[in-house]
């Protein structure tokens, strides 16, 4: 329904309706860009969702009585939004879009009714809800992405500044960050080897079997300790002693049940931990591919202070844009999150500088 009009429009209230109006059809084209991605439940929410801001964009259409003749840009947010939501994964856009929906201007809009406003937050609500399933997907492998790559960024970036700072020649510098990318990659991928091939062994030791199963057609209906199997994994003792008995009595008629077979409490685990030698192998990458950053000046053959003030960008940069992925992921401040890994990394790489310069002038 389209609000009464409080007095006559201004050329800048129909400026502004304007806007909104293209706002409102960049978003609709965002959700419906995004459920072309999608399937089922989330499709099917996406696509409501576009339809609520169609109903807002007629509402501003209504209002400047019809089409105008000119319409202004939507804004930089809104279209980027729109050019990631055709190319990329639905996290980062809804992730984006849930900061945008948190801003309605709608709160201090006389024109705009109060069904919209109640909109604009419920939307943000149901974004936050999308984005955090993406999250939950998302947060073990990007976790160990961006753990893996920061590890080798500032464990190298400390390694070859504390070197460098000794005093001692470009190459020793160069061969030094390459056996730190080595030495800490093999030691990650081992490390992720170990951890879930001893994972997957645990698992398979707590695995049930078909051992009890088997045997049931020589037990006794009444007075048998198959009941206590199910019970030692969980199960409720009324429920236990019913499956016990269906069991014992198919097995007697000779007829095979394995419907009613033992109980697996881990038949999924090993595909959710997934491959020893896959986890090692990305680890090792992961972590090679930030710790060849801050090597590459040497790499290239720069020398001294160049060749230090070259590596602090690049890993400056890298620094920045993995925390202002993590920012925009988890919903916080891009920026914050920028700011604070670039601090950390350089804090660290800051001590291991000081550290080269107090034992390179010890040396002297």
């Amino acid at each position: 329904m389209t609000a009464p009009l409080a007095a006559e429009p201004t050329a800048a209230d129909r400026r502004r309706w304007a806007r909104y109006l293209v706002e409102e059809r960049a978003e609709g084209t965002v959700y419906q860009r995004l459920a072309a991605r999608r399937t089922g439940e989330e499709r099917d929410i996406l696509l409501r969702l576009a339809d609520a801001e169609r109903r807002h964009e007629q509402h501003w259409l209504d209002l400047l009585g019809g089409e105008p003749t000119r319409l202004p840009r939507a804004g930089v947010r809104s279209r980027l939004l729109g050019w990631m939501a055709g190319r990329f994964g639905s996290i980062f856009v809804l992730a984006l879009a849930q900061s945008a929906e948190a801003r309605s201007p709608y709160d201090a809009e006389q024109y705009a009714t109060p069904a919209m406003r109640a909109d604009e937050k419920v939307h943000y609500e149901v974004v936050r809800g999308l984005a955090a399933r993406g999250r939950r997907r998302l947060s073990g492998s990007f976790r160990a992405a961006v753990f893996g790559a920061n590890d080798g960024l500032v464990s190298n970036l400390a390694l070859v500044l504390g070197i460098g700072a000794t005093g001692v020649s470009s190459g020793f510098v160069l061969f030094s960050g390459i056996a730190g990318l080595l030495a800490g990659a093999l030691s990650m991928g081992a490390g992720e080897f170990v951890s879930v091939r001893s994972q997957r062994e645990l698992l398979a030791a707590t695995e049930a079997n078909e051992d009890a199963a088997a045997s049931a057609h020589d037990l006794d209906i009444d007075e048998n300790e198959l009941a206590l199997v199910y019970r030692a994994r969980g199960v409720d003792p009324q429920e236990a002693l019913a499956k016990a008995r269906r069991i014992v009595t198919a097995a007697q008629a000779g007829v095979r049940r394995t419907a009613t077979g033992p109980i697996r409490t881990h038949a999924h685990e090993h595909e959710i931990v997934g491959s020893d030698w896959t986890a090692a192998i990305s680890s090792f990458l992961l972590f090679s591919s930030g710790a060849i950053i801050p090597v590459l000046p040497w790499i290239f053959g720069l020398q001294g202070t160049t060749a230090v003030v070259v590596a602090l960008v690049l890993v400056g940069i890298a620094l920045l844009s993995t925390g202002a992925m993590v920012g925009i992921l988890s919903g916080g401040p891009p920026l914050r999150r920028a700011l604070r890994q670039l601090a950390i990394g350089f804090g660290a790489a800051a001590i291991t500088y000081l550290l080269g310069l107090l034992f390179g002038v010890g040396a002297v």
